[in-house]
């Protein structure tokens, strides 16, 4: 049977605002709902009703309080408000081709959640055989040759791929990584050609590494990080680039930093070592400030200190020139980031609250995730300076923006501020806090 048609579904035109569009492509659904009723004439009941959303939900989303970051609740917000499926990133709906047909299973067997995300990664890896050029290579001894753009072409993707992880935590992304690492490894097999077109390829499988194994740290599985930081160490050597090779380095401190913070150091040292001085200003600052970190953790206030000032003349140091995409994110704002949770972790609040004030105010609930967590250090900062109602405050939005975020890190990192300000039960604002996190799953 055809999909019923929904309640709530947008027309094109509003489909085609500027803002609209704009809230679309960032996962701002809380814009979109509101642009919907002012605009659209759509009504947060119908909204509610379409999208399987508590109606007061949908109206704090529409006044900028939370977000919506889960694979799962997304496509339910897509189909509800019909809105085309490669605006948001998804595979194309069943709803937007009238000749096509879809069976629906009952929601309480979960299992048609599990269908579409097979569909959404099925989807990927055609577009990633589409994007690569598969098939229309020149077969020639058994094995394909594959045109010089092929590395472009990869890139590029893995640049898209990338994205995701702004608006959708490990447990939505790893599989898709480390897909698209499976498919790229069977490139590199495959391929033959001039040596420096294996040399590219391999740097780019190194990069999906190590993107797969941030994806699997975000879901708190440790064991398939390493693994994965562990075989793009590999690659990246292989490869003979050495900037890859100190960001495996790095990758592989963090995860030190479990078990013994002091050995992360001498890691995260060699990381900047390796990457050397003519690395890009953004992949020399990013090296730097996961260094200052380490020593942050490992108690270490002059090394720290000295890490940080580094990652700050590295980006003084930018000329303009072009920089690897897995670092270009890094900049003055990513660093203060990074200063005021080494001052925290350092137990500075003097110095830590000041800069993540400043830095978090202006930072994108879209990106619920990030905020999330750096908001769990200021939450920390606040405490240690004895402000108990702003610590009590700033955790109540972590709650808020980790609902739904396929990430263990914010709700690993809040445990134990809510466990220090469940001492000053006593307060009305930490009696509402206490409720609150009630049944919040920290795992």
């Amino acid at each position: 049977m055809h999909l019923a048609p929904s309640v709530a579904a947008l027309p094109p035109e509003l489909l085609q605002r500027p803002d609209m569009r704009e809230a679309i492509a960032h996962h701002d659904f809380g814009r979109v709902f509101f642009l919907a009723r002012k605009w659209g004439g759509v009504s947060f009941s119908r909204i509610a009703e379409a999208c399987s959303i508590k109606a007061e939900r949908v109206g704090s989303l529409a006044r900028g309080n939370g977000s919506i970051t889960t694979y799962e609740k997304i496509v339910v917000i897509a189909d509800g408000l019909r809105i085309p499926g490669d605006m948001l990133g998804l595979a194309r709906r069943p709803w937007e081709s009238t000749r096509r047909q879809v069976t629906r299973i009952p929601h309480d067997t979960g299992e048609g959640d599990e269908v579409q995300r097979r569909d959404f990664l099925r989807t990927s890896f055609a577009t990633a055989t589409a994007a690569v050029g598969l098939g229309d290579g020149i077969a020639e001894e058994g094995q394909r040759r594959y045109g010089s753009d092929l590395p472009d072409r990869l890139r590029r993707r893995t640049a898209r791929l990338r994205k995701l992880d702004d608006v959708l935590g490990g447990g939505d992304t790893f599989r898709i990584y480390a897909a698209e690492f499976e498919s790229t490894k069977r490139l590199v097999q495959e391929a033959t050609g001039h040596p420096s077109l294996k040399a590219d390829l391999l740097s780019i499988l190194a990069e999906q590494a190590q993107q797969a194994g941030w994806a699997a740290f975000d879901m708190g599985d440790h064991r398939k990080a390493h693994k994965m930081y562990a075989e793009s160490k590999s690659i990246a050597a292989e490869a003979e680039n050495g900037t890859l090779v100190g960001n495996a380095f790095a990758f592989l401190a963090y995860m030190q930093l479990i078990r013994d913070p002091h050995a992360a150091t001498v890691t995260a040292e060699q990381s900047c070592r390796v990457i050397g001085p003519d690395a890009a200003t953004s992949s020399r600052a990013l090296l730097h400030e996961r260094r200052a970190w380490a020593h942050a953790v490992a108690g270490d206030a002059y090394a720290a200190d000295a890490a940080l000032a580094a990652a700050r003349a590295a980006l003084e140091a930018d000329d303009g020139s072009p920089q690897p995409d897995w670092s270009r994110w890094v900049d003055a704002q990513e660093l203060e980031i990074m200063t005021g949770r080494c001052w925290t972790e350092l137990r500075r609040p003097l110095r830590a609250v000041p800069v993540l004030e400043q830095v978090l105010r202006t930072f994108d609930d879209a990106y619920a995730r990030d905020k999330a967590l750096y908001s769990c250090w200021l939450a920390e900062s606040y405490l240690l300076a004895g402000e108990v109602e702003a610590a009590t405050e700033t955790a109540k939005s972590v709650l808020a923006l980790s609902e739904g975020v396929a990430s263990v890190r914010p709700r690993q990192r809040i445990t134990p501020v809510l466990t220090e300000l469940s001492k000053h039960v006593r307060t009305g604002e930490v009696q509402e806090l206490i409720a609150q996190a009630k049944g919040f799953p920290i795992r």
